[in-house]
């Protein structure tokens, strides 16, 4: 199989995706590979659930919906128009240790792995084990190619050239360890934060409550904190996030609301409070679930020349002023496939081996 014709099977797969949307899950009858595949997917989409509490259907469509959109060829195309191939290069075979946090979040690297034309040997997070295999099948079924170019292990990984491992601070000291000798990724936890100048609109607030709320604050793209000019108005920031109160319906999240809200209060910090999110004051990066740290800043250009230093624990920056690589508000769950995690460049790590 050639590029183009990696392309083209990977857009099919978006075609695929786009049936399984935050709005409905709706069968095309006219989609070659849904007698065998569509029903397997509803139900692991609606099943989601039972084995990831923090799997509900609307987060799990949401990464679907995602996916759907950025598997095009014109997006695939655009990718990897910036890289230069050897379809004669012999393929490597490539472990990737995958994370959990939140639906597909190992996608990108399988994608990459094999639309480079290496081999994917995967080890799946106990916490998103079901998906990847799914997807896996649909490729086999689309083109025999793939059934030599993906494989699941739950043992100790052998007989690869590279790593691409994704964990948290603890782990990626175990991955050095054992993998360091590899040419290799390897990705620690990370946060996104916002700055807030105060000319935010409400829209604009709105939308950065997705950038907070969207799979529950456990991605390394979700906001955990929040930069703001001394005496703002925080009511301004909470009138804005009233129209995601409902996630405090959701038992493990209100389960970590009222867990972390009792730690507060026994412990005397000050915190603001609106029912379903907490705002604490701290200059940490890593905010629990159902909480926000803000910080307050005097000099907008002072606090970007904090952020270049301590860059090395943020993921993302929402910003509406123009501030270099920065996301808008809303938007940092929508990333292109051309935005690495870390900044590391995924396609040429792989074509470089």
């Amino acid at each position: 199989m050639n590029l183009r014709q990696r392309i083209e099977a990977f857009a099919k797969l978006g075609e695929f995706f786009k049936q399984f949307s935050t709005s409905k899950m709706e069968k095309n009858e006219n989609f070659e590979f849904n007698p065998i595949l569509f029903d397997a997917f509803k139900m692991q989409i609606s099943r989601a659930s039972e084995f990831n509490g923090w799997f509900t259907q609307e987060n799990v469509l949401k990464a679907f919906e995602s996916w759907s959109e950025a598997l095009t060829i014109e997006n695939l195309e655009k990718w990897t128009s910036n890289y230069q191939f050897d379809e004669n290069a012999k393929p490597k075979n490539i472990a990737i240790i995958m994370a959990g946090n939140i639906p597909l979040v190992g996608f990108h690297d399988f994608l990459s792995v094999l639309l480079s034309g290496n081999n994917a040997l995967v080890k799946l997070s106990s916490n998103d084990k079901h998906f990847l295999p799914l997807i896996a099948k649909f490729l086999e079924y689309y083109h025999p190619y793939f059934k030599n170019k993906i494989s699941f292990t739950e043992e100790k990984l052998t007989g690869f050239d590279a790593v691409i491992a994704t964990g948290s601070n603890n782990t990626t000291r175990y991955f050095d360890f054992y993998f360091g000798k590899y040419p290799s990724i390897i990705r620690s936890s990370k946060n996104s934060v916002a700055i807030i100048t105060g000319k935010e609109t409400k829209q604009e607030l709105e939308a950065l409550g997705d950038d907070i709320f969207r799979y529950f604050g456990l991605g390394c793209r979700s906001v955990s904190k929040i930069f703001v000019p001394k005496n703002y108005n925080f009511d301004l920031f909470f009138n804005a996030l009233f129209k995601f109160n409902e996630i405090i319906n959701v038992k493990k999240y209100e389960n970590n609301y009222d867990y972390n809200k009792a730690i507060y209060l026994m412990s005397l910090f000050k915190i603001k409070d609106n029912g379903f999110v907490m705002l604490k004051e701290d200059t940490s990066y890593a905010s629990p679930i159902a909480t926000i740290f803000y910080e307050f800043y005097d000099e907008f250009e002072s606090l970007l020349e904090k952020l270049d230093v301590e860059k090395e624990a943020i993921q993302c920056i929402v910003c509406n002023e123009n501030v270099l690589n920065s996301v808008k508000f809303g938007k940092t769950q929508h990333p292109k496939l051309w935005d690495y995690a870390d900044g590391i460049d995924t396609f040429q790590f792989l074509l470089n081996i």
